[in-house]
């Protein structure tokens, strides 16, 4: 891609994670991504469009509201950011634009939206889950992993993470896997087929292990402190998207003897 595609995606990012930040505030909540219109959520007064522009705005504003001067969340700049620089990312390793690269730019709005929301509140909305799994098989018509492979993924995805939440429930009484995250799970498959599906897992899990054990050594709590899994699935989900195929490839050399 020339460096002018490359800054409109990064233009277009900003403006996709200003979307998120809406479906972040509003999802968990039941509410509607149309209406109301954006609004300061300490004086309740209408934010302006020329208040709205991602990041931009809230650097000129020093992070707080116009009318009220209420600080406001740096969350909102920092998933807008986010948002760009992973879009850029996705651009560099597609880079001729196209249906695979559209799909790899939805497939990462979704994982920031799912990640901050898990963060946030410990729930993944069905809009985005159940959304993002319809999204997934539709574009696999037109783009890999192709359909066979992303329903086969989907099913995967959801059937491993079932089988360890009623295996784990059976061991111990205690459930310690919300659906969210067999959902999540099914939906990541329908974009990356079900050969990475035990990739990311795998990732997830050890990246879930590592922040576990930090939080207990840290003394901020224990082995059995909940974590937001949808986070960890998220980075992982989206380190296969780049780089799965090298990864399994690289994995598998080493068992040929």
């Amino acid at each position: 891609m020339t460096p002018t595609e490359i800054v409109i995606v990064g233009v277009f990012g900003l403006m996709i994670g200003s979307f998120l930040n809406v479906c972040i505030a509003r999802l968990p909540k039941g509410g509607s991504l149309m209406t109301p219109a954006s609004t300061c959520p300490s004086c309740g007064r209408l934010i302006q469009w020329c208040d709205n522009i991602p990041v931009v705005s809230y650097v000129l504003l020093r992070g707080k509201c116009r009318q009220c001067a209420a600080p406001i969340s740096v969350r909102y700049p920092l998933v807008e950011a986010a948002t760009a620089a992973l879009f850029v990312v996705q651009a560099l390793m597609e880079p001729v634009p196209g249906v695979a690269l559209a799909s790899r730019l939805v497939f990462t709005a979704l994982l920031v939206a799912l990640a901050v929301t898990d963060l946030e509140t410990f729930r993944l909305p069905n809009a985005l889950t159940f959304g993002g799994l319809a999204i997934g098989l539709a574009l696999s018509w037109f783009t890999p992993p192709g359909i066979t492979d992303a329903l086969l993924g989907a099913a995967l995805g959801a059937g491993v993470l079932l089988a360890i939440r009623w295996g784990w429930l059976r061991a111990t009484g205690t459930d310690a896997m919300g659906l969210g995250d067999v959902k999540m799970l099914a939906m990541i498959g329908a974009f990356l087929g079900w050969q990475q599906i035990f990739l990311v897992l795998l990732l997830s899990t050890f990246a879930g292990a590592l922040i576990g054990i930090a939080v207990t050594m840290a003394g901020r709590g224990s082995m059995r402190t909940k974590l937001p899994f949808g986070v960890f699935l998220a980075i992982a989900a989206f380190v296969a998207s780049l780089c799965g195929q090298a990864i399994l490839d690289w994995y598998l050399g080493l068992l040929v003897i």
